[in-house]
């Protein structure tokens, strides 16, 4: 009998892998793309710095993986954004809803170039307005594209 407990224990073998999707994070300096996928991977946010260049995160959940790639909001790194789009499957676009006028016309700016570029185009599009805690946020109808 303890065999069997054993060998149903020991020898069902690994787990299944999970699915994993490649996303693009994009979004001007300071939307909160890195404190987004370091919470995401229950990191510590506290000394947050913005990204120069990019970073790739592989973000965890109990029925897939997300690889993220995580590209810099700075205007000489923005540029470059469309070397890393092959082989998205998916887009996640992150907007500081308490920014200035100027830069909210930025970013929607941005993220209309994204959606017509066209390895983009087609795939599904996460637009998060984020910074929702600070007293200047704008409601998701007064950033509405």
């Amino acid at each position: 009998m303890d065999y069997l407990c054993f060998r149903a224990l020991c020898c069902k073998g690994p787990p299944p892998p999970r699915p994993e999707y490649d996303v693009v994070c994009i979004g001007l300096t300071g939307s909160g793309k890195t404190s987004l996928l370091s919470r995401l991977c229950s990191e510590n946010t506290d000394n947050v710095v913005p990204t120069t260049g990019f970073s790739i995160k592989a973000v965890p959940f109990q029925n897939a993986i997300l690889n993220v790639k995580e590209l810099g909001g700075a205007d000489n790194i923005k540029k470059y954004w469309s070397r890393y789009y092959q082989g998205s499957q998916g887009v996640i676009f992150v907007l500081d809803s308490a920014s200035s006028e100027e830069d909210l016309e930025i970013a929607r700016n941005e993220l209309h170039s994204a959606l017509q570029h066209p390895q983009l185009c087609t795939l599904p599009f996460l637009i998060l307005a984020n910074h929702q805690d600070k007293p200047a946020a704008r409601s998701v109808q007064e950033v509405r594209v």
